[in-house]
């Protein structure tokens, strides 16, 4: 198992569009293992291939809080089939954009196909925060961050606060 980087933005790479996965191989199951250990180290709920700088249709969510038993779900090529009608906001942070949260406003349930970790097509109905986690996370697939869904005011105040952060590590 490894630890990846978790790529930061505005890191151009994390607006490149994945590639479909033509099967669950073991170098795929492999990755997924590596996202969930990457995911859990760094304390988050979901976590996408694109956030490694790997540019595969790949996502791993895990939503069960700290105290409880870990219940990873791992999605290759996750398509949303259905979504609900009505839609409620969240408020949403990611591990590409450390420390920083806004409200978004996303379909409340959904249903979503997917290769799972043994190559099988399975579906999955989620609502809640499984919801939100996992149309997050299908999002980075497509190079779409969660700022990308709130104003363009305070996205820019968020990356521009990233660069000079990232700026100013690199100097120290």
């Amino acid at each position: 198992m490894a630890i990846y980087t978790i790529l930061i933005a505005p890191d151009p790479r994390l607006k490149i569009k994945s590639e479909l996965v033509k099967e669950v191989t073991d170098e795929v199951r492999q990755l997924m293992d590596d996202m969930l250990e990457t995911m859990y180290s760094a304390g988050g709920i979901g976590l996408a291939a694109p956030q490694i700088d790997v540019h595969k249709r790949v996502i791993v969510v895990d939503v069960v809080g700290n105290d409880e038993n870990p219940q990873p779900v791992c999605m290759v090529n996750p398509e949303i089939i259905e979504v609900s009608e009505e839609d409620l906001p969240h408020d949403e942070g990611c591990l590409s954009l450390p420390e920083y949260f806004s409200e978004v406003i996303r379909p409340t349930s959904v249903r979503v196909r997917y290769l799972n970790y043994e190559n099988k097509i399975c579906e999955l109905g989620a609502d809640g925060i499984l919801a939100v986690c996992i149309q997050h996370e299908i999002d980075h697939l497509d190079g779409i961050l969660f700022v990308d869904h709130i104003s363009s005011l305070k996205r820019n105040i968020i990356l521009r606060k990233l660069t000079k952060s990232k700026k100013h590590e690199a100097i120290t």
